[in-house]
């Protein structure tokens, strides 16, 4: 567990954690408070990473129950998720490796909190409002930085979108969903989700709600297979080009 985070300043109260599986969590730092966005997959101490960068007070939130999201939840005392997620939490803490490398360690995972739609999160000259999206899992949130109009969305906005998976919703529940959310478009100038290098543009959240809205229209008709650890699937191109939605044929 000493795989190194790299942590990269984005502005002089936000910075990112990237680990080397590619997993990316934020610390988001108030004047009376801070705040864990995401903990990755726990190779290296995101708690001591953390107290580096700041000695306020903390709090964690989780944007959904994914493992390479929560696992590092283990150097903490407690997180919050939204309920919905609590499922798939359940199943990835009982994976048996990672069961395995606690007990090597003498860690476990700590309490989980609720969050929901429409909670606040006061930091002390930073707000953060927390945005239900369900769609790559049911309890999927988004945090919306008011001060810096920055969009926080975790795995449920960004350029390789898995909708594939088994939690994922149905792609017409997940339109509904963005276009429920629409509005942060007037909201927020930039997005940052749980696998990035930096800042993408809210522009993003456009393209992928007009990108679903485009491969529910075909049907998927021309689109190549995509091959992952859980079989072979489908993706939709959306955006730039580069960017696709993964989904199976039942999520139509």
């Amino acid at each position: 567990m000493n795989r190194k985070i790299e942590v990269k300043q984005l502005k002089d109260h936000i910075y990112l954690l990237r680990d080397k599986e590619g997993a990316t969590g934020y610390l988001v730092v108030g004047q009376k408070k801070a705040l864990v966005i995401d903990t990755m997959t726990g190779y290296e101490n995101v708690h001591d990473v953390v107290r580096t960068l700041t000695d306020l007070p903390f709090m964690v939130v989780n944007t959904h129950g994914h493992c390479d999201h929560i696992y590092g939840n283990i150097y903490f005392e407690e997180a919050y998720i939204h309920p919905d997620d609590k499922e798939i939490v359940k199943e990835h803490i009982a994976l048996p490796d990672f069961v395995e490398a606690c007990k090597a360690h003498n860690l476990s995972m700590p309490p989980f909190k609720d969050i929901s739609d429409g909670d606040v999160i006061e930091l002390g000259g930073l707000t953060l409002d927390v945005i239900s999206l369900p769609g790559h899992t049911p309890g999927g949130i988004c945090l919306l930085l008011r001060e810096d109009r920055i969009l926080f969305t975790g795995d449920g906005i960004n350029h390789h979108l898995w909708m594939q998976l088994e939690e994922s919703s149905k792609l017409e529940d997940l339109l509904k969903h963005l276009d429920k959310i629409m509005y942060v478009t007037n909201d927020a100038d930039y997005i940052l989700h749980g696998h990035a290098k930096g800042f993408d543009d809210i522009s993003l959240l456009t393209q992928l709600r007009d990108g679903v809205a485009d491969l529910i229209k075909t049907r998927g008709e021309g689109d190549k297979d995509y091959e992952w650890f859980g079989g072979v699937d489908k993706q939709h191109i959306f955006g730039d080009g580069e960017s696709v939605i993964c989904y199976s044929i039942d999520k139509l």
